[in-house]
């Protein structure tokens, strides 16, 4: 992990740079084996970051569920308990979906929440994910503004449709490779829409590759592609003191084995 006193710019690029989370209790061998490949990737007496892995939910959606990243997170850090505005998601200010693994904040007092809720309504904080899509993508770079909205089909979907209870959304996006049957971006969305970078990928005909609610019917993922490929790998934002952080990830190991593999068609 690499410090600069001058901007308080702290870059951390892998998992040999980083502390490892301490082993939680609890939760069956399977849950716990997916805290093992948690990371603590930058902490203070405010925060903590985490490399959030796959196949874990960040909180629960009624009470008595257990098993997600908020009631472990609990049993690391008490004080979060009582942090934020829904007893459910105690020291969440952003989420990132059950099958997106990657950079993920966590608050451990109400002033860090507040300080950060508010980065993310102001949208100051920077995100950028690493997605594999179907396809060609045509443009080396773009930007999508596409209104989200509930889908009429399927209560667990949203759709880039335009009505009366849609929510604006935009999304960048640049080709980092180009495969023979699939495109590797780095994606920036500019606003938080549930789904959205899902949506709008998949809206422009090119929807990640791996993701069983939003993918083509006729499209099949990579062989040993077991979930959505999308990687939270970026994050620039400033602390409560003022300093400026960033944040760089690389891509999970899950993910690296199949750029590996599609390499080689």
């Amino acid at each position: 992990m690499i410090f600069s006193q001058n901007l308080g710019i702290i870059n951390s690029r892998g998992s040999s740079s980083v502390a490892r989370a301490p082993v939680l209790q609890s939760g069956g061998r399977g849950f716990d084996s997916l805290l093992l490949h948690m990371n603590t990737i930058y902490q203070d007496q405010n925060i903590v970051v985490i490399d959030k892995p796959a196949n874990l939910t960040v909180h629960p959606i009624k009470k008595g569920q257990t098993n997600t990243l908020v009631n472990k997170l609990i049993t690391l850090y008490p004080e979060i308990k009582d942090v934020g505005d829904d007893p459910l998601r105690p020291g969440i200010v952003h989420r990132l979906d059950k099958d997106t693994s990657g950079l993920m904040i966590i608050t451990k007092n109400n002033r860090a929440f507040e300080h950060f809720k508010k980065q993310f309504q102001q949208r100051k904080v920077i995100k950028k994910y690493l997605a594999l899509v179907h396809g060609k993508v045509k443009d080396q770079k773009g930007t999508i503004a596409k209104s989200i909205s509930l889908s009429k089909k399927d209560y667990k979907k949203r759709s880039a449709l335009l009505n009366d209870k849609s929510k604006t959304a935009f999304t960048e996006y640049r080709v980092k490779q180009t495969f023979k049957d699939y495109t590797l971006l780095e994606v920036t969305p500019k606003t938080g829409r549930t789904h959205q970078i899902r949506i709008h990928l998949a809206s422009i005909g090119h929807p990640i590759a791996g993701d069983r609610q939003y993918s083509f019917k006729r499209q099949s993922p990579p062989e040993n592609l077991t979930r959505q490929f999308l990687h939270a790998y970026y994050l620039k934002f400033k602390l409560p003191n003022g300093k400026i952080v960033e944040l760089k990830l690389e891509l999970a190991q899950d993910l690296k084995q199949i750029l590996k593999s599609i390499q080689n068609e």
